[in-house]
């Protein structure tokens, strides 16, 4: 009888770590679940909001070289929707990427101190002007390069140029979204040691894999020839650096920061 009731105290036991354990799993993923919510409401209204502003867009990229020399087409009475659409899925990104980060900051705050909670607040209205830098540079140095490539290529091979707006637009934003998110990596890297998940030393680590993986993004975005894939990679490189250099002095101040608990405690 009482190994019997040692039997039922020990699974009893059991099943109740096992629901402690299951509790604050729901939780988080409840409270996920509820972020994700917020940044969908934010990112439909950017959306209607994004369709309203399409038309003044549009005109101001149609006026920009090299659109401003191409006569574009329509192939199906489709192509307009879809041009609108993606034009207002860019505005939305760009209004609810800042929302975004604040969602993630907060979803992590819990699990941080009072001072990390401070130290990486500030990291979210730089997401958005990160993402702009990135977008300005997409679109004024590497689209054009892009471009003219594909153009010389089409008149060496001596063929008439036809270009439909939905082939245009995605192949315009198939290059400024991912160089633009790819800007966001100095404050991704800055988050991530600021909340102690990685460290300027992991990252020296993986510098030859970042610059593999950064290199083989530059040429796949560019044409194929040298010189517009060292324009493109050098600042990708540069960007890595830099992020170095920012998680570098990051986790300098966490090294102070707990220097100076640990003298409080032990006095």
């Amino acid at each position: 009888m009482a190994n019997e009731k040692t039997d039922r105290s020990a699974a009893s036991g059991k099943g109740l770590l096992r629901e402690e354990g299951l509790m604050p799993l729901l939780e988080h993923l409840g409270e996920l679940r509820k972020r994700l919510i917020y940044v969908m409401i934010v990112l439909t209204a950017g959306l209607v909001l994004g369709l309203t502003v399409a038309q003044p867009a549009y005109n101001f990229l149609m006026s920009q070289p090299p659109a401003d020399t191409l006569k574009l087409h329509t192939f199906s009475l489709w192509d307009g929707i879809g041009m609108y659409m993606k034009i207002a899925l860019v505005i939305a990104l760009v209004i609810t990427l800042p929302f975004t980060a604040y969602q993630l900051w907060a979803f992590v705050k819990p699990a941080l101190r009072p001072i990390e909670q401070r130290s990486t607040l500030k990291y979210v209205p730089f997401a958005l002007i990160m993402f702009l830098i990135g977008l300005a540079f997409s679109y004024f140095v590497v689209f054009p390069l892009a471009f003219g490539f594909t153009r010389t290529i089409a008149q060496q091979l001596h063929l008439e140029e036809t270009y439909g707006i939905v082939q245009y637009f995605t192949f315009l934003f198939s290059i400024l979204i991912p160089i633009s998110l790819l800007f966001e990596l100095p404050l991704a890297l800055m988050f991530l040691t600021a909340i102690r998940i990685i460290n300027p030393q992991r990252l020296r680590k993986m510098r030859k894999l970042a610059y593999f993986i950064l290199a083989a993004i530059g040429v796949m975005v560019t044409p194929p020839d040298f010189i517009s894939d060292v324009l493109v990679i050098i600042p990708l490189v540069a960007l890595y650096e830099l992020s170095l250099f920012l998680s570098d002095i990051v986790y300098k101040k966490q090294q102070a920061a707990d220097a100076k608990l640990a003298a409080a405690g032990e006095a």
